[in-house]
């Protein structure tokens, strides 16, 4: 099993993951009728997605295969944590990785870490924001619901997308490949909230074709370069509310959140593995009034 497993991460160092991702994208939005109901019909059956909950319960009705994969759920499928001083997961999901970010470093996995300062772009100053702080890494299966909404309320003043690799975000490569997250495309936004900044990081992997968000659309690479978009203008100025949809996936993936230091407290139920539903509470802020 181990031999196999090396063999599939050495196998994603040589393929050509965006041109794979470009595919997918085509296959992904085509209306052909016989062809986009077969990837649904084995994607429901494979995976055991739940249709009752979704908006759409025919998954015939879908006009393509990412149409369904980017589903809205029905109302109140998954309720939001109201009260003030709860941050609310962002998405369904499986925790990776949480805890402290210390010394400038995120644990990945055993044996693994990665530079804060990498993950953010190259920004200093910004990762400074957030040396000390918390950090939670948590991974969208296929059959999860693959939209992502607001952890707590907050108002944009910063998008950075970042060029990369499109390594798969699995178990079995966040354990092998070094510094996966900071290697892999990825869309940070930082938000101002009432405890600080907050990073949300939707993180891209092989045959995820884009990431959208609900205030720039598709996000996708103009230059080979880090590109860094200011909403601090009051012209383009975007607020959410907790729970508000703020992008999603095409395809799965990884979402990271960031916060400074001495501004929250972890739930106590979380730990690596636990699975997640979009809405519930994971962790409390520090000092609410």
């Amino acid at each position: 099993m181990r031999i196999l497993q090396r063999l599939f991460v050495l196998l994603q160092y040589l393929l050509p993951h965006h041109l794979l991702s470009y595919l997918m994208h085509q296959l992904a939005r085509t209306e052909w009728i016989w062809l986009k109901n077969l990837l649904i019909k084995q994607a429901v059956s494979i995976y055991r997605v739940n249709m009752d909950e979704a908006a759409e319960p025919n998954p015939e009705r879908y006009r393509s295969f990412n149409d369904f994969f980017t589903r809205k759920l029905v109302a109140n499928a998954r309720p939001i944590a109201e009260a003030k001083n709860v941050i609310c997961s962002p998405v369904d999901g499986a925790v990776s990785q949480f805890g402290e970010i210390n010394n400038g470093r995120i644990f990945q996995a055993k044996g693994h870490d990665y530079s804060l300062q990498a993950l953010l772009g190259g920004d200093a100053e910004l990762s400074a924001c957030f040396d000390g702080g918390s950090f939670a890494t948590i991974y969208l299966s296929p059959k999860d619901y693959h939209r992502i909404h607001m952890p707590l309320d907050g108002e944009l003043k910063q998008m950075i997308h970042v060029p990369g690799r499109l390594f798969s975000v699995n178990a079995t490569t966040t354990e092998q490949v070094p510094r996966l997250f900071a290697q892999n495309e990825r869309v940070v936004s930082i938000f101002e909230t009432e405890v600080g900044p907050v990073a949300v990081i939707l993180v891209g992997a092989i045959f995820v074709a884009s990431i959208d968000t609900v205030w720039a659309g598709a996000v996708a690479p103009k230059y080979r370069g880090v590109q860094r978009c200011n909403y601090a203008d009051e012209r383009r100025s975007v607020s959410l509310s907790k729970g508000a949809e703020m992008g999603r996936f095409n395809m799965g993936s990884t979402v990271i959140l960031l916060f400074g230091k001495e501004s929250i407290v972890w739930d106590g139920k979380l730990s690596p593995g636990v699975t997640l539903r979009m809405g519930e509470q994971i962790a409390t802020l520090q000092h609410h009034e």
